[in-house]
């Protein structure tokens, strides 16, 4: 039986109301918009097993046809790692000794920091043949966060969650896991997701779906301070804001969840951001989606 969401990820309000139904390959997805702090949430929802055989059983099977990386999923994998390896230096990251990277796919961001940084570097990846892709390139790679913990006793000085915050059930409290569990006391949290207002991003995988400012309270409220939050589409698209990517820290002055503040308009936005995007898709085609990377 489907999973029923009675309370909202990230204030804990119980009334929401219906913002988006559609079937995505063969499965109804419905999302609600909480009428308390603006988060688009999915409910209902596949239960926590449910969640654990989809994604170790049909989740590449639906998405790109096959469960192993293809070429065009490594293409925009070593894409994106660049860009991200680049942002963290620019945001003054000199030194890194320890680096983590969740829901880690084929690896290639961890050998592009690995690269830059010359650290220590290790992976979290469900997936069978991605993990068994990145272990036959030389990298460390476990299935989940509780193998992590078993066999690395040392926190960390990077964690990065690159298209992984959507699929969790429980953002506010994963991040706050991580934050007290998993990350050295200077350390930094480098989190990409969708963009709502701009990503056609209800997906039977993805449990919510972040604006920057629903983002940047998840982030509050687990107990971190936000360094930097940028919306943007590399590497699929030069004028399109597909994506938001944040770099935060951990922060003593924890929020609660009295303290989040409300995202208004919600759906003017939504509809704002993909008339904005339609315009762009017939007036600049060739900027609107880089070809190469357009899948």
């Amino acid at each position: 039986m489907p999973e029923q969401v009675n309370n909202c990820p990230l204030c804990g309000h119980g009334q929401a109301s219906v913002f988006d139904r559609r079937d995505f390959r063969g499965y109804e997805v419905v999302n609600v918009l909480c009428k308390n702090c603006g988060l688009v949430y999915q409910t209902p929802r596949m239960t926590s097993a449910e969640l654990e055989s989809f994604y170790q059983e049909k989740y590449r099977e639906i998405y790109q046809g096959s469960q192993g990386p293809n070429e065009q999923d490594l293409m925009i994998q070593n894409a994106r790692a660049k860009y991200l390896v680049s942002l963290i230096e620019e945001m003054g990251i000199e030194e890194i000794s320890r680096y983590v990277d969740i829901g880690s796919s084929a690896g290639l961001l961890m050998e592009a920091v690995q690269n830059a940084y010359q650290c220590f570097v290790v992976g979290i990846e469900p997936g069978a043949a991605y993990r068994k892709y990145a272990e036959e390139r030389g990298l460390k790679i476990y299935t989940d966060l509780n193998q992590l913990f078993e066999k690395e006793h040392q926190k960390f000085d990077l964690v990065s969650m690159i298209h992984v915050l959507e699929h969790i059930p429980h953002p506010v409290d994963y991040v706050m896991h991580l934050r007290s569990d998993l990350l050295n006391r200077n350390a930094r949290l480098l989190i990409e997701v969708p963009n709502l207002y701009a990503h056609d991003c209800f997906e039977v995988a993805h449990l919510s779906s972040f604006s920057e400012a629903t983002l940047t309270q998840v982030l509050k409220k687990a107990g971190y301070r936000v360094l930097y939050i940028e919306r943007h589409g590399f590497p699929r698209s030069r004028l399109i804001p597909l994506y938001i990517t944040a770099l935060a820290e951990p922060d003593e002055a924890r929020i609660t969840h009295r303290d989040v503040n409300g995202e208004r308009l919600v759906g003017l936005k939504r509809r704002t951001g993909f008339l904005h995007r339609r315009i762009i898709e017939r007036l600049l085609p060739d900027q609107a989606w880089i070809p190469q990377y357009r899948s």
